[in-house]
């Protein structure tokens, strides 16, 4: 059977929606294991990811339920949400891998003075306090402020590390934008072929 028979495009559709649904899983465990190894305390930052990773099961599920019934409603609506999806995510990886050092020093400072829990969790896992420089009215929870001794500004430390991550997430990112592109073309080929059992004389 060639693989744009009615089977191979199911198949192929069911795969691509348990590989988003291993992810979505992923991404909920990785929240849960930062919140219980104490790498993350900000509620905000957790539950963006969560939010993200529950809201991906859920098209991986109408994906995946589409799929095994060939429930045109459901596969017009994944197809139209995954579209979507792969419009935003594509914007947010180009933007990512575009932002030069300048933007991204102002926007690690935004993000900075915006989020005080999780500065605190920056500050205690990097042994760094303050961003350019410390004020000391302000909380630091790094050991060197526990142990008296002079504590780094954290722009430096997290500059070294804040293009290679914005690469990175670019780069997952656009990758996983294709497979979105692949899924929305899976999904509209699929949604326009006859079912061979349901009409056996039907080419595949």
């Amino acid at each position: 059977m060639v693989c744009g028979g009615f089977a191979c495009s199911k198949n192929c559709l069911c795969a691509l929606n348990l590989l988003y649904t291993l992810v979505s899983l992923l991404l909920i465990g990785i929240a849960a294991w930062g919140i219980g190894f104490g790498l993350i305390s900000s509620l905000r930052v957790v539950g963006v990811v969560i939010a993200v990773g529950i809201f991906l099961f859920l098209i991986a599920l109408v994906g995946l339920i589409g799929a095994i019934k060939h429930h045109q409603v459901l596969l017009f609506f994944y197809m139209i949400i995954l579209l979507l999806v792969f419009i935003v995510q594509l914007s947010v990886s180009c933007a990512c891998l575009a932002l030069n050092r300048e933007q991204q020093g102002q926007l690690l400072e935004v993000g900075w003075n915006n989020t005080a829990s999780a500065r605190n969790d920056i500050q205690r896992n990097l042994n760094c306090c303050g961003f350019r420089s410390f004020n000391p009215n302000d909380t630091c929870l790094a050991s060197c402020m526990k142990s008296g001794h002079p504590c780094s500004p954290c722009a430096p430390i997290i500059g070294k590390y804040a293009g290679e991550v914005l690469r990175f997430v670019g780069g997952i990112g656009l990758f996983f934008s294709f497979t979105e592109i692949l899924g929305v073309w899976l999904t509209y080929r699929y949604r326009n072929q006859k079912d061979p059992r349901a009409n056996p004389s039907a080419f595949l």
